[in-house]
C-alpha cells in the first residue's frame, strides 16, 4: 500500500494499493475510486510508472507482513455481523475502511476507542459512538466483522481495508494522555526512536498530523503534513526524538490521543 503527497502544494493524498493498481482512492475526501495509470505495482522495490523532476512529491509505502500490516480487499452483502478474512496473523489494532464504488466516509477503527466507536480519516471529528459500522465485535487473528451500513458492508458495494498491527521493535499502534505543561514520553519499543509517525486526539475534535524523519523530527521545529486536508507542509514544534519512540511536547493541549508509530 502507499500514500503520497506533494509537499509544496495544496493537493490531494493519493491512496493505492496492489490490490487495486491503477485505481486510487483519497484520503481526504470521500471521493469513489478513480483511475491512474501510473498506479502500478510491476517491482519488487516499490510501485509507480512515471518520470518527474520535482523533488517535492513524497510517498509512504508499507509492504503486506504477519503481525504488521495486511491489505484486503471485499464485497460487501449488507448482512450485519459478516466476517471479513484477512492474513495479519494478529488482531488489527487500527483498520481503515473505505467504499471503492461510492462517495462515501474512510471509517476508522483503533483498539483504544473499542469496536462500539469510529472515527473518520478524511475528518477531524473526536471519536463517535457506532454499534454498527464494526457491528460492535473486536476483531480477531482471522477475521473483522463489519455490520449492514453501505460505507462498509453495502450490498454488492466493493470495498477495500487496511489493517495494522503492533509488532515489536518494528512499529506500534496505541494511545497516550497527555498534559499541557509537561512533555510525554511515548514509548513504542523501539531502540533508534520513530521514523514515521501518525497522532489524532480522540476526545476532542483535532486533525490527523503526520510526521517523519525523511522531512526531519527534530528537537525543535518539525515537517508536519495533516492527512485529512490539502494543506502543504508546515513546520511546527509537536513531537521530539525519543530513543523508544518519541516525545510529545509539553506546550501541546491536554487530552486523549490516538497513534501509529514505525521504527
Amino acid at each position: 500500500m502507499a500514500i503520497y503527497k506533494h509537499k509544496g502544494n495544496t493537493t490531494d493524498y493519493v491512496n493505492t494499493a496492489r490490490l487495486i493498481q491503477t485505481k486510487y482512492l483519497i484520503p481526504n475526501n470521500t471521493n469513489a475510486e478513480a483511475t491512474l495509470a501510473t498506479l502500478m505495482y510491476d517491482y519488487q522495490d516499490g510501485y509507480f510508472n512515471a518520470t518527474s523532476t520535482d523533488s517535492q512529491y513524497l510517498s509512504w509505502m508499507w509492504r503486506r507482513a504477519p503481525s504488521y500490516f495486511d491489505v484486503v480487499a471485499y464485497t460487501g452483502n449488507g448482512t450485519a455481523g459478516r466476517t471479513v478474512s484477512h492474513n495479519l496473523g494478529v488482531a488489527p489494532e487500527m483498520m481503515w475502511v473505505k467504499g471503492r464504488d461510492s462517495a462515501d466516509i474512510w471509517t476508522v477503527y483503533h483498539s483504544a476507542l473499542g469496536a462500539g466507536k469510529r472515527l473518520k480519516l478524511h475528518q477531524t471529528t473526536a471519536a463517535e459512538d457506532d454499534l454498527s459500522s464494526f457491528n460492535n465485535t473486536a476483531p480477531t487473528s482471522s477475521v473483522f466483522t463489519v455490520g449492514s451500513l453501505g460505507q462498509i458492508n453495502g450490498s454488492g458495494g466493493t470495498y477495500i481495508a487496511y489493517l495494522f498491527a503492533s509488532l515489536d521493535g518494528v512499529s506500534k499502534v496505541g494511545s497516550f494522555t497527555h498534559t499541557n505543561g509537561t512533555a510525554t514520553n511515548v514509548d513504542c519499543g523501539f531502540s533508534n526512536g520513530a521514523r514515521f509517525v501518525l497522532l489524532k486526539y480522540y476526545d476532542q475534535a483535532s486533525d490527523w498530523w503526520v510526521f517523519d524523519t525523511e522531512r526531519g523530527i527534530a528537537a525543535g521545529n518539525d515537517a508536519r503534513l495533516i492527512l485529512n486536508n490539502t494543506n502543504s507542509e508546515t513546520s511546527t514544534d509537536q513531537i521530539d526524538p525519543y530513543s523508544a519512540g518519541f516525545t510529545y511536547d509539553s506546550a501541546r493541549a491536554s487530552g486523549d490521543i490516538i497513534f501509529y508509530a514505525i521504527a
